[in-house]
């Protein structure tokens, strides 16, 4: 951990970044995100991709990243495609057929790890891997169901409910897994990205990095997978998980820090930890049994830092209270009425 007015990055020794919604948003970088990457890379700081997203490979999204001013290269990237193909080769026989439900990007993952893409059950699947693809429907999802029915092993990229997006959250591969759930009535044999560690472990491993940071926008991914790996994580507000969110986080979802977006990496550590003490950047908390009331006037993110204690632990954030013009505005903008 960095000493005390120390900058958050500078304790650790490589940085692990979730995509949609921390450094870019469908196909636009996030403001600063770029300045981030390059400014890490010209301080020495080792830096990972891992993304639940199975619609593109490592060097599709290395060009994507590079096309928008953001340094990467293959070897940087992890994707949830590419581990599933590696379990499915140390699953099954070389050149079994696997139904695949998803992008082109899955089914060369896994035809390059040595099995044999299918799109029927008529074709004797040994297992059904499912990752997000735009144009899945629901001819593909009844052959899976057919399949999985029939006994073939079920694998699952991801299960993020939602996907980012300039105008709002979309239906993400969770949604899509959710139908076949249904149709099924049971889970999937396997999930294999985010919140599951083995994105962010193969990274470390990879960088050989004995302090890694990881840095997401969903708490029910990217948080609760650092959690998960043993690792220090970062919440960015860019994406999916806002504040009412993340006032009500159980355990196993609560990040180590939290920042507006990826600059944040470069403030006083001090400045991005959660929970923040009993005031913080003008911020000040009143309590009274189960109320909470909050004062002052400041950055909202040294608001929510503050909040964050007594919500976790244990104060419902419907009874936290404004007590201030500023800090009425302030929850109203989080649907916390105040």
């Amino acid at each position: 951990m960095s000493d005390r007015g120390g900058r958050l990055v500078d304790g650790y020794d490589l940085v692990v970044f979730d995509l949609d919604g921390v450094v870019f948003l469908i196909d636009k970088p996030i403001p600063g995100a770029a300045e981030t990457v390059e400014r890490l890379r010209g301080e020495g700081t080792a830096i990972a991709y891992a993304t639940n997203n199975a619609s593109r490979r490592a060097p599709e999204v290395a060009a994507l990243l590079t096309g928008m001013g953001v340094p990467a290269s293959p070897g940087e990237v992890l994707t949830s495609a590419a581990a599933a193909a590696g379990l499915l080769r140390d699953r099954l026989p070389s050149g079994a057929p696997v139904l695949v439900v998803g992008a082109e990007a899955l089914r060369a993952e896994v035809r390059d790890a040595g099995l044999t893409p299918v799109d029927a059950y008529e074709d004797g699947p040994a297992a059904v891997v499912q990752g997000y693809g735009p144009e899945v429907g629901w001819r593909i999802l009844a052959e899976a169901a057919l399949a999985v029915r029939g006994g073939a092993y079920w694998m699952v990229t991801n299960a993020d409910r939602t996907l980012p997006s300039a105008r709002g959250p979309l239906p993400g591969n969770g949604s899509l897994v959710a139908v076949l759930r249904t149709a099924l009535d049971r889970e999937p044999d396997v999930v294999v990205g985010k919140p599951e560690p083995a994105l962010f472990t193969a990274a470390a491993t990879h960088a050989g990095a004995r302090r890694p940071v990881v840095v997401g926008d969903r708490l029910d991914t990217d948080i609760e997978g650092a959690a998960r790996a043993g690792m220090d994580s970062v919440l960015v507000l860019s994406g999916i998980s806002g504040p009412a969110d993340l006032l009500s986080a159980p355990p196993g979802h609560r990040p180590t820090y939290l920042a507006r977006s990826l600059t944040g990496l470069f403030e006083p550590v001090d400045d991005a930890r959660v929970p923040a003490k009993d005031a913080a950047g003008g911020w000040r908390l009143t309590r009274d049994g189960d109320r909470v009331g909050l004062d002052g006037d400041g950055d909202p993110v040294d608001a929510l830092r503050l909040l964050c204690g007594p919500c976790w632990d244990g104060v419902d954030p419907a009874n936290v209270k404004a007590d201030s013009d500023r800090a009425r505005d302030l929850l109203a903008s989080w649907g916390l009425g105040g």
